[in-house]
Formats: C-alpha cells, sequence, structure tokens
C-alpha cells in the first residue's frame, strides 16, 4: 500500500474520533476530502516546480499516535523567543504543551484557547469560521490537515480592543519527534476595529525528519487590523507546507510576512480576499536558501470590493544549489473597481548554480484600476563589492552589508522592532556566521 493511501486511511480513523462539534465534521469533510484528491502533483499548474513525492512517499507517524514528550524546557526555547515577554503558546513535536506555555500576559479582550477547548466552549465561533477560509477541498495538504484538525489555537480579539502585545504561537521538534507529521490549525479572529499581532514560529531543535502541513484561517472583521509574522526554521531535513488565508471586511488591514530559512521542501501559500470596500493587504515575505533546498511562495490577492489596495513584495536569497520559487497572483473582480495594487519579487543569486522560478501575475476583470507587477533576478554587484573592498572592508564583510542592504527594507516592515531585529541578525547569521557589526 502507498504512504498516500494509508496517510488516507489514518485521516478516516481520526475523522471518526471521539471529537466534539464542528472539528468531528471538519475531521470527516477532510478525510473524504483527501481520498478524493491526494497528494498534488507536478501535472498541476501550481505545483509544477514543486514535487512533494518526497512528502507523500515518506514513512511519517500521526503526530496525535505519537507520544509528546521529549526533551524540550523553557532554557531550549529562550533562542526562539524573540527576547520578548510576550504570551507564549508551545507545541512540542506537534502536540501542544501547556506546561511550556504562559497565558499570563494576555491582555484584556484577546482570548487564546486549544481548539479542542474551543470545541466546547465556543461551538458557534467555531462553527462560524472553522473550515470556511482554508475548506478541506481545496486541495490535497488542506484536506489532510482537516482530517486531523484539533492540535492548533483559537486567537479571538474582542471588538475595539487594541492589544500592542503580540501572541506568540512556537512550534518546536527535537529528537523525539523524528519522522513525526503534525498538522496545526490555528484559528484568528480579529473583530471590529481591533488590532493585534500574532507571530507563528517552526523551529527544529535537532537534525531529524519530519513533516509539518500548517493551516492558519484568518478573519479580519471591519476596520481591523491583524499583523501575521510567520518564521520557518524547521530542520535541514524536515518538509514544511504552510497555508494561510483571510478574509477581510470593510476598512480593515491584513499584515503577513513569511520568513523562511529551514526545510529540506517547504510550500508557503499566502492568500487573501479582500471582500469589504475600502480594505487592504500588506503581504511581504524573505527567504533564504541554499545547499539543495526548496523553497516555494504562494500569493493570491483576490480584490472583491472596490476601493482596495494590496502591496506585496517577496525577497529571496539563494546559494549553492538552492532552488526558489515565486508565484504571485492578483486577481480583480469586474466589481473591483479603484483597485491599486502592487506586486514585486527580487531575488538575488548567491552562486552559479542556483535557481528561481518566478511568476508574478495579474488578471484584471475591471477597467479602472491602477495595477502594477515585476521581478528581477540579478547576482551581488560587483562594482558595489569592490568599492567597498578598496575602501578597506573586507570580502565577508562587504558581502554582509550588500546582502543586509538587499534584505532590510522588506524585513522593517514589520511593525516589531523586536522581531525586526532578530530577523536582521538571522539574516545575516544565515550565509555570514557572523551577526550585524556594533
Amino acid at each position: 500500500m502507498s504512504t498516500g493511501l494509508r496517510f488516507a486511511e489514518q485521516a478516516v480513523a481520526a475523522s471518526v474520533a471521539d471529537a466534539p462539534g464542528s472539528l468531528k465534521a471538519l475531521r470527516a469533510a477532510g478525510a473524504e476530502a483527501f481520498k478524493a484528491l491526494g497528494f498534488p502533483t507536478t501535472r498541476e499548474e501550481d505545483w509544477h516546480y514543486t514535487n512533494v513525492s518526497a512528502i507523500a512517499s515518506a514513512q511519517f507517524e500521526a503526530a496525535v499516535d505519537r507520544d509528546p514528550a521529549g526533551t524540550v524546557d523553557v532554557a531550549a526555547l529562550a533562542p526562539y523567543t524573540f527576547g520578548g515577554t510576550w504570551p507564549l503558546i508551545v507545541f512540542v513535536n506537534g502536540r501542544f504543551n501547556a506546561t511550556l506555555s504562559s497565558f499570563g500576559a494576555l491582555p484584556d479582550g484577546v482570548r487564546v484557547m486549544p481548539l479542542s477547548q474551543a470545541a466546547t466552549e465556543e461551538p458557534e465561533l467555531l462553527a462560524r469560521y472553522l473550515g470556511t477560509a482554508v475548506t478541506p477541498s481545496r486541495d490535497g495538504f488542506s484536506a489532510l490537515n482537516a482530517a486531523f484538525a484539533g492540535e492548533g489555537m483559537l486567537v479571538h480579539i474582542a471588538k475595539e480592543m487594541v492589544s500592542d502585545t503580540p501572541v506568540h504561537i512556537l512550534h518546536v521538534v527535537d529528537a523525539a519527534g523524528a519522522n513525526v507529521m503534525s498538522h496545526p490549525r490555528h484559528l484568528l479572529i480579529a473583530e471590529r476595529h481591533a488590532k493585534a499581532s500574532v507571530v507563528e514560529s517552526y523551529v527544529g531543535l535537532a537534525d531529524v525528519p519530519y513533516f509539518t502541513n500548517a493551516v492558519v484561517e484568518v478573519f479580519v472583521e471591519d476596520g481591523a487590523t491583524l499583523q501575521l509574522v510567520r518564521v520557518q526554521r524547521e530542520s535541514r531535513v524536515a518538509q514544511h507546507v504552510g497555508t494561510v488565508e483571510a478574509r477581510q471586511g470593510r476598512d480593515s488591514h491584513f499584515i503577513a510576512f513569511t520568513f523562511q530559512t529551514g526545510a529540506s521542501l517547504s510550500r508557503s501559500n499566502v492568500y487573501t480576499v479582500l471582500a469589504g470596500e475600502g480594505c487592504g493587504c500588506t503581504i511581504n515575505g524573505l527567504y533564504m536558501l541554499d545547499g539543495q533546498q526548496h523553497g516555494d511562495h504562494q500569493t493570491r490577492v483576490e480584490h472583491v470590493a472596490p476601493n482596495c489596495f494590496s502591496r506585496e513584495q517577496y525577497k529571496g536569497l539563494l546559494d549553492e544549489r538552492s532552488h526558489g520559487v515565486f508565484n504571485g497572483k492578483v486577481y480583480v473582480h469586474p466589481e473591483a473597481q479603484k483597485t491599486d495594487g502592487k506586486q514585486t519579487n527580487n531575488t538575488l543569486l548567491l552562486s552559479q548554480q542556483a535557481q528561481i522560478d518566478t511568476k508574478p501575475q495579474l488578471e484584471i476583470f475591471a477597467d479602472d484600476v491602477k495595477c502594477t507587477h515585476g521581478a528581477t533576478v540579478g547576482r551581488i554587484d560587483e562594482t558595489s563589492l569592490f568599492y567597498l573592498k578598496s575602501r578597506g572592508v573586507s570580502a565577508r564583510l562587504a558581502r554582509q552589508l550588500l546582502m543586509y542592504a538587499f534584505a532590510a527594507d522588506v524585513l522593517e516592515t514589520i511593525d516589531s522592532p523586536a522581531i525586526v531585529q532578530a530577523l536582521e541578525t538571522l539574516t545575516l547569521e544565515r550565509f555570514t556566521g557572523e551577526g550585524l557589526p556594533g
């Protein structure tokens, strides 16, 4: 029996497990959808450059069937918490760990609870939102995630609540998580005129293989602002598929940032539907790959209502034999007049063998719009490198400074100085082994 069929059988078993209300229905729908869809193949346009056979053929075991115990303690988490005293929700080897989590810093009006708890305490809320942005029928990975729904968090920001304290959801895998597959599903809801930030981190603490298949459903109601920062630093022999999809109300703003350095094969999907008049989104990302890493970034911004804006900028630093993919789509409906959309992808190739497949796209069915898109691919500017070296800067530091200059502007779009500083340091350490000089 192929691993894909074995996954399907596991999904069916999960769907009939003793799960309350909305979770049970979602599991059942996911199980059936996965049996029909299976894993995507390179024959599908959106997966043309990404072959997932390494995932489909692997012998992973579901996190729900594993003992979640590991060797992770508070000290092991410290390097990944951005030095903040924020609310911290920790998952170890795919399972929620209440002992390592800290809810004490949650401000009034911000509720965070496991989905399994929310299914009992907030059944109407889950029935209204869960599984409606990322439906099980979207693709095989979304279906598989739905079939194992349960390990995830509800983050609910009450109307008119403005919070300057990010909620940090931290997923870590240690040696005990070898060959585990986890399917976290988070539900983020910002009610009318609320404002908040969520940080979602995926970290590999040991160089072991495993598979993360994450889904985040985001709802930004009228006049609300929600920022989501996703940091993917998985094991270099892990696989990661992450999907974020947002639904936006009138005059809302959704801000998403994706930072990717980990996993041997990764796929990031960020989608949003601008359904309310006057709303907007800012979707940015930075990906840094080396070795034989493969990183695929897919975005889709769907302009449904008039007078909306979208801003999108992704930057990549690719070294050695790494392969990057960017496919960004902006779709403008006929009713979405006065749309203002900008999309760019810039990639810096640091070796002769590194490669990028980039395809920014516009589909416009309205006649009163202002939309632009573009992509650039280049190498470190030799003239700039020579200039710095001629002023006494070492070749290593000159390269470091040019890389930092390339990445800095997109990092600075994050509305949190602590996160910006941490990601700037990671950017420099990625290829030089040193942080930003003081």
